[in-house]
């Protein structure tokens, strides 16, 4: 009987690691040429800028815009993770602040990468409507907290938190938006905090 052939050892695959990073890489380059280039961003450029073949690009985002989509969704990802990072560190009422002025710095950047966004099926409404849950979810969070810690009044509505400075996405157009909204983080606190107590004056001995 002839000789069984020995089983020849799989190729050894690469750490999943490895193709972790190449994803973040891919998408930190992608983020950086879609706000530079816009719509006429070159996915063969962010394949070469990356450091990567196209067919690796290609099989983590099989389209243009399933890359423009992650590109987008990761940094609505960051931005939600944000809320439980300044939670975990801050005070209640710091972490509101520091979270919406990095919701203002998102806004920013959004409409850097927006001609990009609006090149993908069904348009940038639909990557922004998408997201809104997952914002909207972090907002409110970041309110509780401080309405919790007694830092904002108990009657506060974390929803006037959330439409006050999600309107800023409407007034974006206009010059000095970012520094208005910035001051506008300020009024809101201020005007949401809790009174501090003034200790009764001793009455007048007559």
């Amino acid at each position: 009987m002839p000789k069984s052939k020995l089983a020849q050892p799989l190729p050894a695959r690469k750490p999943r690691a490895d193709a972790e990073r190449n994803r973040e890489r891919i998408l930190e380059v992608a983020r950086e040429v879609f706000t530079h280039d816009g719509a006429a961003a070159s996915l063969d450029d962010i394949a070469r800028k990356s450091g990567i073949g196209n067919a690796t690009l290609y099989r983590h985002f099989a389209t243009r815009d399933a890359l423009i989509e992650a590109v987008y969704r990761s940094e609505v990802e960051r931005l939600a993770a944000a809320e439980q990072r300044f939670a975990a560190t801050m005070e209640p009422i710091e972490a509101l602040r520091a979270w919406m002025l990095l919701l203002i710095e998102h806004i920013s950047r959004k409409q850097l990468i927006l001609p990009a966004m609006d090149t993908v099926t069904g348009g940038s409404m639909r990557l922004l409507e998408g997201s809104r849950p997952l914002i909207h979810t972090a907002f409110v969070a970041a309110v509780k907290n401080a309405i919790a810690s007694g830092d904002l009044r108990s009657d506060t509505d974390p929803i006037d938190f959330v439409r006050a400075l999600v309107g800023v996405f409407h007034t974006t157009a206009l010059p000095g938006w970012e520094p208005s909204a910035r001051r506008l983080v300020d009024i809101l606190i201020t005007g949401s905090r809790t009174m501090p107590k003034h200790p009764s004056r001793p009455s007048r001995n007559r």
